[in-house]
């Protein structure tokens, strides 16, 4: 069974950082891509950032370039998002995402999703 588990979210000021963690377990994604996406209510689920098991390229939404910075733990089938410079419509669930060849930019390219995190930004 496949399972994505997040954390390190919660509350911080605005301008403040936070480093989300997701460890995936059942499988590797050594040919594939794990990633993040947020939502919050009354709106879609929007893609934030993924990173490329195998080579290590990166894509992030336009929203968060500059701010955040997605790595990746081979070793731990693990993937990170440092959050810098929080805003408070950075405010949502944060979910985990995982593909297990190649890469995505959409939900619908997603095989995998975590529980989510919540992250608040306060103002």
């Amino acid at each position: 069974q496949v399972q994505l588990v997040e954390s390190g979210g919660g509350l911080v000021q605005a301008g403040g950082s936070l480093r989300l963690s997701c460890a995936a377990s059942g499988r590797t994604f050594s040919s594939g891509a794990m990633g993040w996406f947020r939502q919050v209510p009354g709106k879609e689920r929007e893609f934030v950032a993924r990173i490329s098991m195998s080579g290590g390229s990166t894509n992030y939404a336009d929203s968060v370039k500059g701010r955040f910075t997605i790595s990746r733990d081979n070793a731990k089938n693990t993937v990170y998002l440092q959050m810098n410079s929080l805003r408070p419509e950075d405010t949502a669930i944060y979910y985990c995402a995982a593909r297990r060849v190649g890469v995505f930019t959409s939900a619908r390219g997603v095989d995998y999703w975590g529980q989510g995190t919540q992250v608040t930004v306060s103002s």
